[in-house]
């Protein structure tokens, strides 16, 4: 029974083996936040990048896995006539790419889902209050550090799109994606400035993807 299972086993191994590739992933990332509340600043888009490695498993002929660790970095600049808040953000992230798709020789086009999790190992907060008497923006940093500290570090959320295969090596794909929660943690807000009143209803990020592949 042992050397049964034991078949089995590497026979499933075998069959994974010879239908996966490694590759290499990078690309541009475009990123916004929402405000979830009746206070409606202007909110205004990061053009960013990502890049990782992938292994692209084939698991039938319409079906593919590729999951997928990359370095994502995402940010976004919400402001009023009081405040510019510039926020950015480079998360370490895993995510679970679930392909379906025909293969027609040539070309294989796909569909996507896509959920991640991740966790941020660099930030950038950067808050300037307008002076009411010169109209300067004035940054304050103990403000910057209070936000980057109520920050909230883990991520998780999802990708939708499709995409196009190329001589099974090459892949170019377009994900709209959403970070789930909130941006902040209003909780753990250590500057008592009413300019952070409102930032804990900035929603996490979200927006637009271009990804390229080489698989070998």
């Amino acid at each position: 029974m042992k050397k049964l299972l034991l078949a089995i086993a590497l026979a499933v191994v075998t069959g994974i083996s010879a239908n996966a590739q490694f590759g290499v992933i990078g690309g541009w990332t475009n990123s916004n936040a929402t405000v979830d509340s009746n206070w409606k600043p202007d909110t205004k888009s990061m053009s960013l990048y990502h890049l990782g490695v992938a292994y692209k498993i084939k698991m039938g002929p319409v079906f593919s896995a590729q999951p997928e660790l990359s370095y994502q970095v995402k940010g976004a600049i919400v402001q009023d006539a009081a405040s510019n808040l510039s926020t950015r953000g480079g998360y370490v992230e895993l995510g679970l790419g679930m392909q379906l798709g025909v293969d027609l020789l040539v070309f294989r086009p796909f569909f996507v889902f896509e959920p991640f999790i991740g966790y941020q190992v660099y930030g950038n907060e950067d808050l300037q209050l307008v002076s009411s008497v010169s109209s300067t923006p004035l940054s304050f940093s103990s403000v910057g550090n209070s936000l980057n500290d109520a920050k909230n570090k883990f991520e998780g959320g999802f990708g939708i799109g499709g995409g196009v295969e190329l001589l099974n090596h090459f892949q170019i794909s377009v994900q709209w994606f959403k970070n789930i929660g909130q941006l902040y943690d209003g909780g753990k807000f250590k500057d008592s400035a009413s300019a952070l009143s409102d930032l804990k209803n900035v929603k996490n990020y979200s927006g637009v993807k271009i990804t390229i592949g080489m698989f070998f």
